[in-house]
């Protein structure tokens, strides 16, 4: 952890969670089409994951409105496959289950985009290997976009109906009402990382990773996040005493931090939670 950072250079994100009017029908399609399985499943409340490993928290609220067109939260949630057989089986079930939005090689990584039945964002993608990632002459990694060879991913399906051990949430990428505000949040006061920054956008990690946030300001959202998306997501660290140091850092920094069972919790600039927890 570097001197002015919260946030060490180990953590990565961990769980997101998503409030949602249709129970079932969200556990179907992320079982369908992402591969997750229901580790868990309530009246109101299921985690879905990859082996025992928790990755998506489903809330149901029946009485929750859609998000705003101006509101801030979720672009996508990014589930990282640990193979490009992973990859090629995903879009086999995008194909069967639900509709291929778009797909692209970011040069760091090769991604499929869809959207669940309550709009909110999926990314799924495999990443390159560390030492192809193209960076810039201050050391920061260089995202792209250019078209993605769906035959070739395809070919090399394993033909998986569920997503493999290491599947893990990778990233999550917001909509946010400010660039300006959501660098001073979570650059200058968390300690990540910009390591591409694009027009209206930043993508930012902690240590040395492409990205474990994006960020954009493309569709002009300017008011808090509310209504069905995300409800929270968290960052891993790596154990109670990295987050104790954490916890006093930003006791130190003057951010107001929550505590619950298991996590500490804030809330960054467009009211979106964020939790921080020990693995």
């Amino acid at each position: 952890m570097t001197e002015f950072s919260l946030l060490p250079d180990t953590a990565r994100i961990g769980r997101t969670a998503l409030l949602v009017t249709d129970l079932n029908g969200m556990i179907d399609f992320y079982r369908d089409v992402v591969g997750l399985s229901v580790l868990t499943r309530h009246e109101t409340t299921a985690m879905l994951g990859v082996g025992d490993t928790p990755l998506l928290d489903l809330q149901r609220d029946e009485n929750a409105s859609p998000r705003g067109h101006d509101q801030a939260g979720l672009f996508h949630n990014a589930f990282k496959v640990p193979s490009r057989a992973a990859l090629g089986a995903a879009l086999e079930r995008i194909r069967e289950h639900g509709q291929l939005d778009g797909a692209s090689d970011h040069y760091v990584s090769e991604a499929l985009y869809c959207t669940d039945p309550e709009d909110n964002g999926i990314e799924i993608y495999t990443d390159r290997p560390r030492a192809e990632w193209p960076r810039t002459s201050d050391g920061t990694i260089r995202i792209g976009t250019v078209p993605l060879d769906l035959d070739d991913v395809v070919a090399q399906s394993d033909g998986s109906a569920d997503a493999p051990a290491g599947t893990t949430v990778g990233h999550v990428h917001l909509e946010v009402s400010s660039i300006d505000a959501t660098r001073e949040f979570y650059v200058e006061t968390l300690g990540l990382t910009v390591q591409t920054e694009a027009q209206s956008a930043l993508f930012l990690a902690a240590g040395d990773y492409h990205h474990h946030l994006g960020t954009n300001a493309w569709n002009g959202r300017s008011q808090p996040a509310g209504g069905r998306g995300i409800a929270w997501f968290e960052f891993v660290v790596p154990d109670d005493e990295t987050l104790a140091t954490v916890r006093r850092r930003l006791a130190d920094a003057d951010v107001a931090v929550g505590d619950r069972t298991d996590s500490l919790e804030l809330t960054d600039p467009d009211g979106i939670s964020i939790r921080i927890r020990a693995a």
